[in-house]
């Protein structure tokens, strides 16, 4: 095989520039590749030494977060006593109208027990209901409806209607009251079919 003039000339200048390159890719891309290496250590331990540093002050919060759970659920067991008590929501709703017929007596009222509707979800609890009626005069609602909402039940008038009774002088009424109280969600009949959704 013979080589013309213009492929020896060729090959006279490729050879070299080939060496050249090969020499500085060994000498100036290794220096600065061991050197981008000592940088990406150094971030590294950077790196490192900030997340060391922010576990250390999330260690130092968890104490305190610990403190603040605790305080909250007493707190929540403190007022979970109020929930209605019962086993199913038909035994929550007697023991709500039992107190409203424990308040009743107390304010001289008889109260009368009338329908239950249907419990409801409220949230992370239930909902019971119970409609009472009696006849009352305006001070005394007044005082049940005071003495009500110091019960350790968690109980509310949610209707209420009211008809005047008797002589206008006497200022009697008769109350028809549907109350509603704060039960554990389980007391609640889960609903099937569409309505769930």
């Amino acid at each position: 095989m013979k080589l013309n003039d213009r492929e020896r000339g060729l090959i006279l200048l490729i050879v070299p520039a080939l060496l050249m390159a090969l020499i500085l890719r060994f000498t100036m891309f290794s220096d600065s590749s061991s050197s981008s290496a000592e940088a990406t250590g150094a971030d590294s331990v950077q790196l490192a030494q900030q997340r060391a540093a922010r576990l250390r002050q999330l260690k130092a919060l968890v104490p305190a977060r610990e403190e603040v759970m605790k305080q909250a659920a007493a707190d929540l067991a403190v007022r979970e006593k109020g929930l209605i008590p019962g086993d199913t929501a038909a035994q929550a709703q007697a023991a709500l109208a039992e107190a409203a017929r424990r308040v009743g007596k107390a304010d001289q009222i008889d109260v009368r027990s009338g329908d239950f509707p249907a419990p409801k979800a409220f949230g992370d609890y239930g909902m019971v209901f119970a409609s009472v009626t009696f006849d009352c005069r305006v001070e005394q609602l007044v005082n049940f409806l005071a003495d009500l909402g110091r019960q350790p039940e968690l109980m509310v008038p949610s209707e209420e209607h009211l008809n005047a009774s008797g002589p206008a002088k006497q200022k009697m009424m008769t109350v028809r009251l549907t109350l509603a109280g704060v039960v554990p969600k389980k007391l609640i009949p889960e609903k099937k079919g569409l309505a769930a959704f």
